[in-house]
């Protein structure tokens, strides 16, 4: 954040040549110089570049208000958040001013009173870009003097009469004057303050019980909602429906790429998480979102395979802590650790109660099966499975150690089968390349040329 001005009067301002520009025009001119520039205006997006970021780029250029349409976990709150950088850093205000309305123009009974004694003496402030915008979270007790405003009882025990325009409270959009003001969960809202909203998106006055006040609001309305809201829990009432001037669909990431890119992203990790790891939390997680077996109107969010990265990276953690191991890395059998706790997460289809389990682990091996094509592809297992079925058997588990993991491993004699596989996953320190085996181990077992036995905290790869 750089420094505001430091002008301090209307006079001073005007004298800097400064020009105000209403905020669809600020907005549309940010936007466009950006993509002149070749600079990015929504960094940390990925998977709408051609197809949602598009539409909302053409939204904003023809000035519309904004509704985003999508399943849980699409991105939708992250994208209406990035619009605040498109807004100028620093903005002039008149100091005081309940609405924060420019100090060329003055839109309140007070601020014009002010503007007329003070002159070119009228004090400004600087408002930074990230106070232009206001969030609200759809609730169904929210009310009209939540968003629009109220008659404030104190104005009106302070002796001023109830005609008086000066006793209301301005509610939220008011407030976001020269804003952005976000509604999160539209159809949420009652049916009845939805109404109350039709003035500010159309005629950009508000109404406030028995007062009409004529305020040319300059306010951006942006929204978001899930499509089946419109039958589960409300709808947007169609008057409001057609007040906004863009309606766009969100979607979860198209490819792989974009997937893992979001966990990485989002993800607060406490332990190293190797790539072909979070790989196999976006495949599971795209798994998830084809099956029959999942209730797909409810989605899958990409919330699921964040948490499911973070729960990972949690059990190395502890397996570090307690096996006093010097550096915690993520490996394969960390995977089962995540599906323990992540069920709940999904919806699923009525028919499947009691399977949830068995869904869950097929999918996840499917996607693990997948990551090992991906990465091992060419290397010749053979020699590690003509150990296994010679006698030798592989001890891993949540509480075995990176290092004694290593240490069970079948010698090869002079192959360098292992440094094979870690080099393709790009293992380097114990921990990495005892992921790396597990992942082969895994691999071989997915493939039925050796087996595996589960007991509790302990697993067991033999003949």
């Amino acid at each position: 954040m750089s420094a505001a001005p430091s002008i301090a009067t209307v006079g001073q301002l005007r004298e800097s040549g400064h020009v105000a520009r209403p905020l669809r025009v600020e907005l549309r001119e940010n936007l466009l110089a950006r993509l002149a520039s070749g600079e990015d205006p929504w960094p940390g997006l990925h998977g709408f570049e051609n197809t949602v970021i598009p539409q909302l780029e053409r939204a904003l250029i023809a000035g519309h208000d904004v509704v985003l349409l999508g399943e849980r976990g699409q991105g939708k709150t992250r994208l209406l958040r990035t619009l605040v950088g498109l807004l100028d850093e620093w903005s002039p205000v008149i100091a005081g001013s309940e609405l924060g309305e420019h100090p060329y123009e003055p839109i309140t009974h007070e601020s014009r009173r002010r503007a007329l004694e003070d002159g070119d003496r009228l004090a400004v402030e600087w408002r930074h870009r990230d106070e232009r915008y206001a969030e609200k979270l759809a609730t169904p007790d929210t009310s009209v003097a939540d968003l629009i405003g109220d008659v404030d009882p104190m104005k009106v025990a302070e002796g001023r009469s109830l005609g008086d325009p000066e006793t209301i409270h301005f509610g939220l959009i008011p407030r976001s004057h020269r804003g952005i003001v976000a509604i999160n969960e539209l159809p949420d809202l009652a049916e009845r303050i939805q109404v109350a909203m039709l003035n500010v998106m159309e005629e950009r006055d508000i109404q406030i019980r028995g007062y009409v006040l004529r305020l040319p609001l300059d306010v951006l309305v942006v929204a978001s909602a899930n499509p089946e809201d419109y039958t589960n829990r409300g709808r947007i009432i169609t008057p409001l429906k057609d007040r906004f001037g863009a309606e766009i669909r969100t979607h979860y990431p198209t490819d792989l790429a974009s997937e893992v890119a979001v966990i990485r992203q989002e993800a607060d990790l406490v332990a190293d998480v190797p790539d072909h790891l979070v790989e196999i939390l976006a495949r599971f997680t795209r798994h998830l979102r084809e099956s029959s077996s999942v209730d797909q109107r409810s989605g899958v969010s990409a919330r699921f395979a964040i948490a499911g990265a973070e729960t990972i990276a949690a059990a190395a953690l502890h397996r570090a802590t307690v096996q006093g191991e010097d550096e915690a890395v993520a490996r394969v059998v960390d995977l089962e650790t995540a599906v323990d706790v992540l069920g709940g997460k999904i919806e699923f289809e009525s028919g499947e109660e009691g399977r949830e389990e068995e869904v869950l682990t097929h999918l996840l091996r499917t996607a693990t099966a997948e990551a090992v094509r991906t990465h091992l592809r060419g290397v010749d297992l053979g020699l590690l499975v003509e150990a296994i079925e010679s006698g030798a058997m592989v001890t891993t588990g949540e509480q075995v150690g990176a290092r004694d993991f290593l240490t069970g491993l079948p010698v090869l004699g002079e192959s360098d089968l292992y440094d094979q596989v870690c080099d393709r996953l790009g293992a380097t320190n114990d921990g990495q390349r005892a992921g790396a085996i597990e992942l082969a181990l895994e691999g071989l077992y997915l493939a039925r040329r050796v087996g595996k036995d589960t007991d509790g905290a302990e697993t067991v790869y033999g003949s």
